[in-house]
């Protein structure tokens, strides 16, 4: 088939899933089918704790799609600054809190400087403080939009 024209092959047909979809890194052969790569999620478990400030932008994060909360020590609010909108164009990122929270112990969850969740003003945030509950965030590339939540 390498020898041929892209007008001389057969019609696309539709994905089933259970295709292979091979990648050649370094001298290494991989393969995957799209169910695996299209069900694949990045999840962190992170342990916030009170006047403690997290950058979710950095680059420890870059593929991260789940985030997983655990709150410990003494009553308070830690903050976690989401990633720069404009370069995470069509990411979704959950957030979710296990059964440690409580309503005087929360993670706020705030866009980056100049940047807005949901429309709202610069520095607005969205506050998980109850167990087990949680969101979902999609970027347009411009903000970040709740396109989900669960409390």
């Amino acid at each position: 088939m390498a020898d041929k024209k892209i007008s001389q092959l057969n019609n696309a047909t539709q994905l089933q899933g259970d295709e292979n979809i091979v990648v050649v890194q370094s001298s290494e052969t991989k393969k995957a089918t799209l169910h695996q790569i299209k069900n694949y999620i990045v999840a962190v478990h992170l342990t916030a704790e009170a006047d403690v400030d997290v950058d979710l932008g950095v680059s420890t994060y870059d593929n991260t799609r789940m985030f997983k909360f655990s709150w410990t020590g003494g009553n308070g609010t830690a903050v976690y600054t989401l990633p720069d909108a404009t370069t995470n164009q069509n990411r979704i990122i959950r957030f979710i809190a296990d059964s440690t929270f409580t309503s005087s112990k929360h993670v706020d969850l705030t866009p980056a400087a100049g940047q807005t969740l949901d429309g709202g003003a610069s520095g607005n945030i969205y506050r998980i403080n109850k167990d087990y509950e949680g969101i979902a965030i999609w970027s347009d590339g411009v903000e970040w939009f709740i396109i989900q939540k669960k409390a």
